[in-house]
């Protein structure tokens, strides 16, 4: 049995011993305010209720939680290695042999040291025995409080919204590349096969519609599972196109340092220096989003089981999880690269550099999108999350944010339809598909993304609760290099931004809203 929700409002408690005030219940009707129902005890056990309760619940009084190591390193794959991994060797190409494979390597290690730094603020105080912080504003709220907690709030959850709409693009991308592939071998050829991308944006939209009434991080395990077996299988079948690639050309292409001015694009234009320039910047946006997972980290390690202590899990997971990404990433992104050199596609398995076997293409790209599905779901939790409890915040009373509703489903058993969640969550796919339509450029979204959410969610907040945390004195060595660090990761954020948005810019010139054809 899957366990019960604790993100949703319907298990909102405050401090460490929580009041459960039951609230009537009425026929088939649950509130989101209601207690946990507790299994009934014998007289014995209500004896001595402490013993049985460590039995049932962790320390801030819910349910035990039951993640483990493979969960949690589930989790960080599916948010890791997701659409970010197609477009490393297009980032390769800009940057070269020189500072790409280098520039990813320092993205990993920053990671991996902000994502041990975030860890150790799951609880507040004490690692161990603190209190729990539920979501990544709850952990900013806890160690530094006042208007960062705002901030905070204000670009994690646009920048989740963000990735909705990146994995809705890449998403599609990879169910029209099914459809162009086959076209192509039918013709031998001879039909570029263009198409649009509208109606696969909205096949995807109306499968997260469904997938979105999970109710919350906790039963979403499954999916990621799934969701990550399907990342290594599409990332493998490119690493092996790419070994495949360069085997044929009998050695490596590219050059030290990327594209060169003058190179002509498979689009036909000219790269300039500016452009040179703009791509340079692009890449390293791209790249920061290859590795964007801090801002569902805190929401990940809720979902751990102790002993041992939470952070020591996640940090296990966390480095098993980035070393396995890196050295996929490395090789997926530098074999791109050596297959196609200069003119490596933006998307590796959708920018028809390969062409055969068509059906291991196929094979890779509906992976793709059965890792998007999940991947979307895993990003999305935390939004969802955060706007029920607001709302049941908000209107205790009303029957339609916080009423439950027991469904009867065959071969499932009993779901609790919540009238709120449904109509909220399917509104926010719509609107998210909607801005795909009109926005369907995946580099640049991609770029933006990374450069976005890098600085704040992977760096700076980490950073700034560490010191909060362990109390480091100002202008102490220690200090200085958290901040140095903290300063070059911001330059590089703003680097990324200017680049992306100059690639939004340049796309726009030749853009008409919902008649994108690929």
């Amino acid at each position: 049995m899957l366990p019960r929700s604790r993100t949703l409002p319907s298990r909102i408690h405050h401090g460490a011993v929580r009041d459960y005030n039951l609230v009537e219940e009425r026929h088939d009707v649950r509130h989101y305010l209601q207690v946990e129902v507790q299994p009934k005890v014998s007289e014995s056990e209500a004896i001595n209720p402490q013993s049985n309760y460590s039995k049932c619940f962790d320390d801030d009084g819910r349910l035990k939680r039951t993640g483990t190591f493979w969960t949690s390193t589930s989790h960080i794959i599916t948010a890791v290695i997701g659409s970010g991994v197609l477009s490393l060797a297009w980032a390769i190409a800009q940057l070269g042999w020189v500072a790409g494979p280098t520039v990813l390597a320092l993205f990993a290690i920053v990671n991996l040291y902000t994502s041990s730094l975030l860890a150790m603020c799951y609880r507040a105080g004490d690692p161990v025995t603190g209190q729990r912080n539920y979501t990544y504003m709850d952990a900013v709220k806890a160690n530094l409080g006042g208007r960062k907690v705002m901030l905070c709030g204000l670009v994690q959850y646009l920048n989740l919204f963000g990735v909705a709409i990146g994995y809705t693009i890449a998403s599609s991308v990879s169910m029209m590349a099914i459809k162009r592939s086959n076209c192509y071998h039918k013709s031998g050829g001879k039909d570029p096969c263009h198409m649009s991308s509208n109606g696969y944006m909205i096949t995807f939209g109306i499968i997260e519609v469904i997938f979105s009434q999970i109710k919350d991080f906790n039963e979403v395990w499954w999916l990621s599972i799934v969701a990550a077996i399907m990342s290594f299988t599409y990332s493998t079948v490119g690493l092996g196109l790419g070994i495949g690639k360069v085997a044929g050309n009998g050695g490596f292409k590219g050059s030290l340092l990327g594209i060169s001015i003058g190179t002509v694009t498979h689009s036909g234009t000219v790269v300039t220096s500016t452009e040179k320039m703009w791509r340079t910047m692009q890449a390293l946006g791209a790249i920061a989003f290859a590795y964007s997972y801090s801002l569902v980290l805190i929401e990940i390690q809720d979902t751990i089981r102790s002993p041992p202590a939470e952070h020591k899990t996640m940090k296990k997971a966390t480095v098993f999880s980035i070393t396995v990404t890196t050295v996929f990433y490395m090789l997926c992104g530098c074999f791109g690269y050596a297959a196609f050199g200069d003119l490596a596609p933006g998307n590796l398995l959708t920018g028809f550099g390969f062409y055969n076997p068509y059906w291991l293409l196929d094979i890779a790209n509906v992976a793709i999108v059965v890792h998007l599905v999940g991947a979307f779901q895993v990003f999305c939790q935390p939004l969802f999350a955060f706007v029920e409890k607001w709302s049941a915040q908000k209107w205790p009373k009303s029957d339609f944010v916080t009423a439950e509703y027991d469904i009867p489903i065959p071969f499932y058993g009993v779901y609790q339809l919540n009238l709120f969640r449904l109509v909220w969550r399917t509104l926010f796919v719509i609107l998210t598909t909607l801005i795909s339509m009109l926005l369907p450029f995946f580099n640049d979204v991609v770029g933006i993304l990374g450069a976005f959410g890098f600085w704040p969610l992977t760096v700076y907040f980490p950073v700034e609760m560490y010191i909060a945390q362990q109390k480091i004195e100002k202008w102490s060595s220690r200090w200085l290099a958290l901040q140095i660090l903290s300063m070059s990761c911001l330059i590089v954020s703003i680097v990324a931004a200017v680049g992306s948005f100059a690639g939004v810019a340049l796309d726009l010139k030749s853009y008409k809203p919902f008649k994108t054809t690929y």
